[in-house]
């Protein structure tokens, strides 16, 4: 009877552990296979578009973030250095033609007022001379009339008059700069970038920065690099301008057999899928199925329309774009392919990794069920 039982041991063994390895629940993987993710298809009764890129899709699915300054802020005049607003801080030096005069103190010819604020309605005061409309005058105008007015109380007056910056021409700058803080409106500093430029310039990637300009209720944004590129978005600044500047808060997940599953965030304003694929790494050489590359994302109603040739679709759909790199052109489809924020991209493992994770668990399995069944023949006394 002991020898009967031996004998069938490892026979029955062996099919134990094919039985138990052939099912699939058994086997570590990265994800879904290529077959599950087509199962999930709206055409095999799932709740997913599953489409074949081609040039038609990579058209229709091209759209990225458009960004640049509105007319309301491309068509502002620069202002002139000279001229005084309302928050503008002045200096003046009254010089007077007598030993006792009017302002100075005795034994002196010369007063100094350091601050003078020109107040909201744009006037300021000065002793003797009254209350003195400052805003709309360059600092020679208001000297004139300043003169003027106290030649009428002192002999032969000088004045001078000096403008510095206060509120009424003054920007923020908060963000990823050089320096963050308040800066004053002056002749080199009258358009974005030489004020960019003397906050210290950007601290992050020219190629992810973005510059929000905020003015009263207005808000437009650029990217940084476009600043270089087209002139017309270097503009002018006005007194109480925010900047803000910050990196592109934009990202993609991978997963599956690529060299790394995270995360990334975009390096450029635009993206390919082919340039997604190198950001993680590129494919699993030994595990990745070049036919089975994946990109899933909630598409807008307008767009999965186009893509589907349908009219009839409402709301954001769930689409699953497929990309062959084997093909003839499967490479350039994946070149020309624009991953868009919050796209997954995930790449299936082929058909010969999971076979070989078969042969593994089988060759270690039958390994211990071997030494299992040598003990038992030992304990027999076979």
């Amino acid at each position: 009877m002991n020898i009967q039982s031996s004998r069938w041991a490892k026979p029955v063994a062996f099919l134990l552990v094919v039985s138990m390895v052939s099912s699939c629940g058994i086997l570590p993987r990265v994800g879904p296979s290529k077959k599950e993710i087509f199962a999930g298809s709206v055409q095999r009764s799932g709740d997913a578009f599953v489409v074949t890129v081609n040039d038609r899709v990579t058209r229709a699915t091209a759209v990225q973030p458009s960004l640049g300054f509105t007319e309301e802020f491309k068509n502002a005049g620069i202002l002139g250095s000279d001229t005084i607003r309302p928050g503008d801080t002045l200096g003046l030096s009254i010089w007077e033609n007598v030993d006792d005069g009017l302002l100075a103190g005795e034994g002196q010819n010369q007063t100094v007022l350091d601050e003078v604020q020109v107040d909201g309605s744009g006037f300021i005061f000065v002793p003797y001379a009254g209350r003195i409309r400052a805003a709309g005058n360059s600092p020679e105008a208001l000297r004139r009339i300043i003169t003027a007015k106290l030649d009428e109380q002192t002999p032969d007056p000088q004045v001078e008059v000096r403008r510095l910056a206060g509120d009424g021409s003054t920007v923020s700058l908060i963000g990823a700069v050089g320096g963050q803080g308040v800066f004053p409106i002056e002749r080199p500093t009258r358009t974005l970038a030489t004020m960019l430029a003397a906050a210290g310039g950007v601290v992050i990637e020219p190629e992810t920065a973005q510059i929000t300009v905020i003015r009263g209720n207005m808000r437009s944004k650029i990217w940084f690099e476009d600043l270089f590129k087209h002139p017309e978005f270097d503009i002018a600044l006005r007194g109480g301008d925010r900047i803000l500047v910050e990196e592109d808060t934009r990202a993609f997940t991978a997963l599956g057999a690529t060299g790394g599953q995270a995360r990334v965030d975009f390096p450029s304003p635009t993206i390919s899928a082919i340039e997604a694929i190198a950001q993680v790494g590129g494919l699993q050489a030994n595990s990745a199925d070049p036919t089975g590359v994946f990109v899933m994302r909630n598409e807008p109603a307008e767009i999965a329309n186009q893509v589907l040739g349908r009219d009839d679709l409402v709301g954001a759909q769930r689409m699953v774009y497929v990309l062959d790199l084997t093909q003839p052109n499967g490479m350039f489809m994946a070149r020309d392919f624009s991953i868009r924020d919050d796209d997954t991209l995930y790449v299936t493992e082929a058909p010969f990794a999971q076979w070989s994770k078969v042969i593994s668990a089988l060759t270690g399995t039958l390994g211990a069920v071997g030494s299992i069944s040598t003990a038992g023949d030992t304990l027999s006394g076979n």
